[in-house]
């Protein structure tokens, strides 16, 4: 039996301080990020030991998704043991500088390495500088060897692939790929809940202190994926984006004053891009929705998504092994 009446849940952004970070997520999203800092990521959907998403809409206001889960598994998540944590974690990335180049680890790794999660990811380009770039993957014949070598020589940039980007395109990055996010790019970032991260290679800068931050070489070495070719990983702009055994990504648009019927049945969360409108249901208050904005609709929710401006938004299921 329900005892509680679900609606759509928004959340609280946890804002991370990165040396390659900006002010581009209150430019564009007007988020409320302390200003003059260097906020290079937004949360938006989170439930890791340290950072757990709260709840800041409706009935569930103040909770943490986590609790809200345990409580009522079934009309959230439409299965009475859906596994914890949850099995995403959403992000914006701002990267005003480029990103170190790193690598997170796939299962087998994390099983030699231990106390590690796996990571696999993606990105959605929301807005690029005219000429930004992302590094994705080695190579066709790097060696592991050769990859030593050149972090030796600090010339590893030149072992990877470096592609043009531009709005609208999803590139997804399995675990054990080595990349590097270029400047001038706002990202939404959709992964598995790991925060495991290596370094290689961080392009000889300093933090604010003047210190290097720590690299991770023999972890990266050991974790990245000498036998895939950077040219070999799928770059989309179609309406399915990503079909993995982590998560399904589905790109979508709709026109000012349209309406679309949300029906019970799949959980899902929503990535608003751009316009928005608000969440209409005869058992609970409107949900506002707006750029920049993370939702999940829960499986037992019914109501309308009335759509105020020209809207395009991601959304984002679990596939059946999770269920």
């Amino acid at each position: 039996m329900t005892t509680v009446k679900v609606h759509p849940l928004k959340f609280k952004p946890i804002y991370k301080q990165r040396i390659w970070g900006g002010q581009k997520l209150r430019e564009v999203f007007n988020k409320d990020i302390p200003p003059f800092e260097k906020i290079g990521e937004s949360w938006e959907l989170a439930d890791l030991p340290e950072d757990k998403s709260i709840i800041t809409n409706g009935e569930l206001a103040g909770q943490p998704l986590a609790s809200v889960i345990k409580k009522y598994p079934r009309e959230i998540t439409g299965d009475e043991k859906f596994p914890s944590p949850f099995p995403l974690l959403i992000k914006f990335l701002d990267a005003q500088d480029i990103l170190s180049v790193q690598v997170h680890t796939d299962h087998q790794t994390c099983q030699r390495l231990s106390k590690v999660n796996p990571k696999t990811e993606c990105w959605y380009i929301i807005s690029a500088s005219q000429d930004a770039v992302i590094y994705k993957g080695v190579k066709k014949g790097v060696t592991k060897q050769q990859f030593a070598q050149a972090i030796e020589k600090g010339n590893v940039a030149e072992l990877l692939v470096k592609v043009p980007v531009k709005p609208g395109q999803c590139h997804f990055l399995p675990a054990g790929t080595v990349h590097s996010i270029g400047a001038g790019l706002l990202i939404a970032e959709i992964q598995t809940p790991s925060d495991t991260t290596y370094r290689v290679f961080d392009w000889n800068r300093v933090d604010k202190d003047g210190k290097k931050r720590p690299l991770h070489i023999q972890e990266a070495l050991e974790s990245i994926h000498f036998d895939v070719c950077g040219d070999d990983l799928p770059v989309t702009t179609q309406a399915r984006l990503v079909d993995c055994e982590h998560f399904i990504i589905d790109k979508a648009s709709q026109s000012q004053n349209c309406e679309l019927l949300l029906s019970p049945g799949i959980m899902k969360t929503l990535i608003i891009l751009t316009g928005g409108g608000t969440i209409l249901s005869a058992d609970t208050s409107p949900v506002e929705f707006k750029a920049g904005d993370c939702l999940l609709i829960p499986a037992f929710f019914k109501g309308v998504m009335r759509f105020a401006r020209d809207t395009q938004y991601l959304i984002i299921t679990i596939p059946q092994k999770y269920k």
